[in-house]
């Protein structure tokens, strides 16, 4: 059956091909070029353009009345105005597309090949070019005035009464905060970040337990730095060097020393005065101390190198062997904990007008995963931020869209109107919610960057409100204010001695 089909195609290629030669035979017999065009087929194209025009403007008002109304309605006061804004200017150019293709179809009919017609030429008229700058330009204007006064009405700032709540972004999943009973959010700081701070709330024990567990590793990688047996070995070279380079300026200035006592003996007596300033100086004295310190410091290196081959000998089972590329890579790291270290030990504490220290603000702090709530017919102001790349918090049925940055927290406020359970009746599905998206290209998981809003009475959200922990307090524990001391940055080990010694 295959085969015959096949036959039965290349057999119409040949035959249409075959008809292609007929066609071009019979032109050349009578006389017509292939580029004449014959007064019928100049309108019977003409006449095409018109019904090809009603049937494509048929088929858009289709598609208009079939899904113009695509968008469940909108479920903030301000998604209300976008709404508008948006149907404003989908009517312009809906306008602007009729007009100007009607234009275009109308004249490729009116105006098609005539023979015993000849097209009129000018370059230029004053009124076209006054008619399609002026009429756009109003057109224009119009837009952006609107636009602007919805989007400043859309970002102005909330008001004191406004519920806050922060949404955090990161690859690839949202996290949510509410402020807690003293209706501040906590510091945060990225170096605090843990599996059990997600956010980097900064607390005075999230301070200490960050600089004990920083403290930890720094120590566990200085210790194996300093039982690495190629670091011993070239450590223990460049002392043995350094004491054998003493001993030879120790011999080559003593030499210098004799020379010049004996060129003060036999040369001009002229210079005895200053011979007596010399001595009157006490140089023998500067010497002497200079000695007792380089004495000093070569059993300083000698006691080194006795602790480097003890270790050595009597402690080769906890020797570590490791390549050039994994001691690089534990000194970096090193390095990168030392440096973070330092960042976490300059965090400072401040106090705000109701008495209560930074450090304190983030204690009661609720911090929620897979849904959060909202009050109905409340104003929220949204505060977002991003711990890694760009990310872009899309509410669609709120109409409301922010990019989070990292490092720059964006806002955005609204007003929800429309509940969970009436958004349900009104679209007649039982299992609907309301969803925040990530609606930039933010990564291979991307797609899983979804939380759900739900959107109740006032006392449906407190309640549940009250449900959810705080951060490091119980729910309804006031916490008293508090001073804790900072953990000093100047942390010395005796593992961060003998690191300085590397």
């Amino acid at each position: 059956m295959q085969l015959l089909i096949l036959l039965v195609v290349i057999v119409g290629i040949v035959a249409l091909g075959q008809l292609a030669k007929v066609y071009e035979l019979s032109s050349r017999l009578s006389g017509r070029r292939e580029e004449d065009i014959s007064h019928a087929d100049t309108r019977l194209n003409a006449n095409l353009w018109l019904v090809f025009m009603f049937g494509f403007f048929a088929s858009v008002v289709y598609l208009y009345i079939a899904y113009g109304d695509y968008a469940p309605p909108p479920a903030s006061v301000h998604g209300v105005q976008l709404d508008w804004l948006m149907s404003f200017n989908i009517w312009i150019i809906t306008a602007v597309f009729f007009l100007v293709n009607a234009a275009l179809f109308v004249f490729a009919w009116k105006y098609a090949y005539d023979k015993d017609r000849k097209a009129t030429f000018f370059p230029h008229d004053n009124r076209l070019e006054l008619i399609w700058t002026v009429i756009p330009s109003i057109v224009l204007a119009v837009i952006i005035i609107y636009g602007l006064q919805t989007w400043n009405a859309m970002t102005g700032d909330a008001s004191a009464e406004a519920l806050r709540v922060e949404l955090y972004s990161k690859q690839f999943d949202w996290t949510a905060r509410y402020p807690g009973n003293d209706g501040e959010f906590g510091q945060s700081n990225y170096n605090l970040i843990t599996p059990m701070n997600p956010l980097g709330i900064i607390t005075g024990e999230g301070v200490e337990d960050a600089m004990a567990d920083i403290e930890k590793q720094i120590s566990n990688l200085e210790g194996d730095l300093a039982m690495e047996k190629g670091l011993l070995l070239a450590e223990r070279e460049r002392l043995a060097a350094s004491i054998a380079v003493d001993h030879s300026h120790a011999e080559h200035g003593h030499g210098d020393d004799h020379a010049d006592h004996e060129h003060g003996d036999h040369g001009d007596h002229g210079h005895g005065e200053d011979h007596g300033d010399h001595a009157d100086h006490g140089d023998g004295h500067d010497h002497a101390d200079h000695g007792h310190d380089g004495d000093g410091l070569q059993a300083a290196v000698e006691g080194r190198i006795a602790e480097i081959d003890h270790v050595l000998m009597h402690m080769a089972d906890e020797l570590l062997i490791l390549t050039d590329a994994q001691v690089e890579a534990k000194q970096d790291k090193l390095k990168r904990l030392m440096r973070h270290r330092q960042r976490i030990s300059e965090l400072s504490s401040f106090t705000f007008e109701n008495g209560m220290s930074s450090f304190d603000t983030g204690r009661d702090d609720q911090v929620v995963k897979g849904e959060f709530h909202l009050p109905v017919g409340e104003e929220v102001e949204f505060v977002f931020r991003s711990r890694d790349v760009i990310h872009s918090a899309f509410m669609p049925h709120f109409r409301a869209q922010m990019n989070t940055v990292p490092g720059v927290p964006t806002r955005f406020k609204m007003t929800p109107t429309i509940t969970t359970d009436s958004m349900r009746t009104i679209l007649d599905d039982p299992d609907f919610n309301y969803i925040l998206l990530c609606n930039k290209v933010c990564g291979a998981a991307h797609f899983n960057m979804k939380m759900e809003v739900i959107i109740e009475s006032r006392e449906e959200y407190d309640a549940w409100l009250e449900q959810q922990d705080a951060f490091l307090v119980d729910e309804g524990t006031p916490s008293e204010p508090e001073n804790e001391p900072m953990p000093s940055a100047d942390v010395s080990t005796e593992s961060g001695e003998m690191a300085m010694i590397h």
